[in-house]
C-alpha cells in the first residue's frame, strides 16, 4: 500500500510516500480501504511534535477519513466486507489501508460520498458536541464563532443555525467574512480592524452574547469572554493562533458564565453511544441536504504537504481533503 510517513519531526516538507506491506487484521479490528481523508489544522502541529498526541516515528498523519470495508477480523459483526464506512482514529489515514474497531466507524449512507464524508467526523463532530453536549444551545441564542472561515469555524457556523441560533461570525479579514456570510451568518465582527468586546456587545444590545466558540485563542480570548452575557458559555475549542491564553477569574466570575473545554477526541471514548448519535444526526443533516460542508480542495495523496502548508498559513476556507 501507498502511505505518507513522518519519520522526522518537521515541516510537511519533510514527509514522504512510501510502498509499505499491506496490515492484516485481528479479533475485533477491520481493514479499510481509504478513499478519502481529511486533514486538519492539527495534522500540522502533530508533525511537529507540538500536539498533546505524541506518536512513535514513523506514523502517517490524517486522522478522519471515509473508504469500504476490505477485510474483517473476528469477532466483528456491525460491518461487512463492501460496505462504505466513515471513521477517525487519531493519525494514520494518510494511507491507502488502516486498521480501525467497530466504534470508530460509522457506516456511510450511498448518497452521502466518500470526499464529504472524510472531512464531517472532526470539525462537525466536535462542533455538535460543543453546542448540544456542553453547551445546551437553546434556538434563539446569540453565538459569537471566532475564526469562522476555517474548518472547525465553518463547522461551527452551520451546525448553529441548523440549531436555531443567531450567529455573530468573526475573523480577521473581510474575505474570510464574506466567505461566513454565504454560510448564513447574519452578523460579522473583523476583529482585525474592530474591537472585538465592544462591537459584540454593542451586536447584542449591551447584553452580550450567549455563547462563544473559540478554536483561536491567543489575544481574542479575553475580549470573547468579556463579551459573554450573565451566564454564557465560552467554549475553548482549540488554540490555532498558537498561544494559549490566560484567563482571567474574577470575569468568569462576575458574569457567572461558564468556560467549557471541549476535547472531543476523550469523549468519543467515554461516551461512545453519544458519539454515534452525534455523527447519525450529522450524516442525516447532509443526506436531507441541510448541511453542505464546504470542501476547500481536494488534494492527491502525493500533495500532502502542499495541503498542509495551505492550512498552516492560513490560507484554507474550508475543509482540505486528499483522495487516495
Amino acid at each position: 500500500m501507498k502511505a505518507c510517513l513522518c519519520k522526522k519531526l518537521g515541516q510537511p516538507s519533510d514527509l514522504v510516500i512510501e510502498s509499505l506491506q499491506g496490515p492484516v487484521p485481528g479479533e475485533g479490528e477491520i481493514l479499510v480501504r481509504v478513499k478519502a481523508c481529511a486533514l486538519n489544522f492539527f495534522d500540522t502541529l502533530i508533525i511537529q511534535g507540538k500536539y498533546q498526541s505524541k506518536p512513535e516515528l514513523p506514523f502517517s498523519p490524517g486522522a478522519e477519513f471515509a473508504g469500504t470495508v476490505e477485510s474483517i477480523g473476528e469477532g466483528i459483526e456491525a460491518v461487512a466486507v463492501g460496505d462504505r464506512v466513515m471513521g477517525y482514529i487519531r493519525w494514520g489515514a494518510a494511507r491507502e489501508l488502516v486498521i480501525a474497531t467497530e466504534d470508530e466507524l460509522i457506516k456511510l449512507p450511498d448518497s452521502v460520498s466518500f470526499e464529504q464524508a472524510a472531512g464531517l467526523t472532526v470539525t462537525y463532530g466536535t462542533t455538535l458536541h460543543a453546542f448540544r453536549d456542553r453547551a445546551a444551545l437553546s434556538e434563539g441564542e446569540t453565538v459569537a464563532i471566532l475564526g469562522a472561515s476555517g474548518g472547525a469555524g465553518q463547522a461551527a457556523v452551520e451546525i448553529a443555525l441548523l440549531m436555531g441560533a443567531k450567529v455573530i461570525a468573526c475573523a480577521s479579514s473581510e474575505e474570510k467574512l464574506a466567505f461566513a456570510r454565504n454560510l448564513g451568518a447574519q452578523r460579522t465582527v473583523d476583529y482585525s480592524k474592530e474591537d472585538l468586546k465592544k462591537t459584540l456587545k454593542t451586536m447584542t444590545n449591551g447584553e452580550g452574547v450567549d455563547v462563544v466558540y473559540d478554536p483561536v485563542g491567543g489575544d481574542m480570548a479575553e475580549q470573547a469572554l468579556r463579551a459573554t452575557t450573565w451566564k454564557g458559555r465560552y467554549l475553548v475549542i482549540g488554540f490555532a493562533a498558537g498561544q494559549i491564553p490566560k484567563i482571567p477569574l474574577n470575569v468568569v466570575m462576575l458574569k457567572g458564565c461558564d468556560v467549557l473545554g471541549i476535547f472531543w477526541s476523550e469523549a468519543i471514548i467515554r461516551d461512545p453511544d453519544g458519539h454515534r448519535e452525534n455523527m447519525t444526526q450529522l450524516l442525516s443533516w447532509v443526506v436531507e441536504g441541510k448541511l453542505k460542508p464546504n470542501i476547500h480542495a481536494v488534494y492527491p495523496l502525493e500533495k500532502i504537504a502542499e495541503a498542509l502548508s495551505e492550512i498552516s498559513e492560513r490560507k484554507v476556507q474550508g475543509k482540505v481533503i486528499l483522495t487516495l
